[in-house]
């Protein structure tokens, strides 16, 4: 499936210029041409607010409150104007537990640095051909840690590791995509989340 990006908007919310110019230039290479930028967790989260972008990426940051914090934030603060914004976290550490605890943040794809364009377009593919709903509980919000709950959701099917030239050419406004996939999570979003164990992938 190929996809329309230029009609979204992308929040960068990064911790230097230089890091945030390099995202910005794979984002415009795939069309996206609104792409604004933010450093730090408090221009972050007041950034978030004004826009109400269709996709945020958030670096791990270096900041005393991290990005986790800040996708809490986006998350569960009654401010925020949409608690079900996409959030794709980027960060160097890969270790387990820097994933889980990234994964109990509330983000909703993970990306490890340094990272290549299609691995980043993948996360966005991932976004929208296998949207998860929310669960919420006393202690977490945010899209369901246990994937394979998409039965709903009857747009296109990807193996994760089938080439993006494979993909057959039909064009989809990703803001389209983006809205059912939060459309979708609006619907699981319920009290009473069951004890969650780790995804393995």
């Amino acid at each position: 499936m190929s996809y329309q990006f230029r009609n979204i908007t992308v929040l960068v919310v990064e911790s230097t210029k230089a890091m945030f110019d390099l995202t910005k230039s794979v984002l415009i290479a795939f069309g996206v041409n609104q792409v604004y930028s933010a450093y730090g967790y408090d221009e972050g989260f007041e950034t978030f607010c004004r826009l109400n972008p269709d996709l945020v990426i958030i670096d791990w940051l270096d900041d005393p409150k991290n990005g986790l914090e800040l996708t809490r934030r986006i998350r569960t603060d009654a401010t925020s104007p949409n608690p079900f914004t996409p959030i794709v976290l980027m960060t160097g550490f890969s270790q387990k537990k820097r994933v889980l605890q990234a994964r109990d943040s509330g983000i909703t794809e993970f990306l490890v640095k340094p990272y290549t364009a299609k691995a980043l377009y993948q996360k966005i593919e991932q976004l929208i051909e296998k949207p998860r709903h929310f669960v919420k509980s006393e202690s977490y919000f945010g899209p369901d840690r246990r994937r394979g709950r998409e039965e709903e959701y009857k747009g296109p099917e990807r193996r994760d590791n089938e080439p993006l030239e494979a993909r057959p050419v039909t064009q989809v406004s990703i803001s389209t995509a983006l809205q059912k996939a939060k459309d979708i999570a609006r619907k699981r979003d319920q009290t009473g989340e069951d004890d969650i164990k780790m995804e393995e992938k």
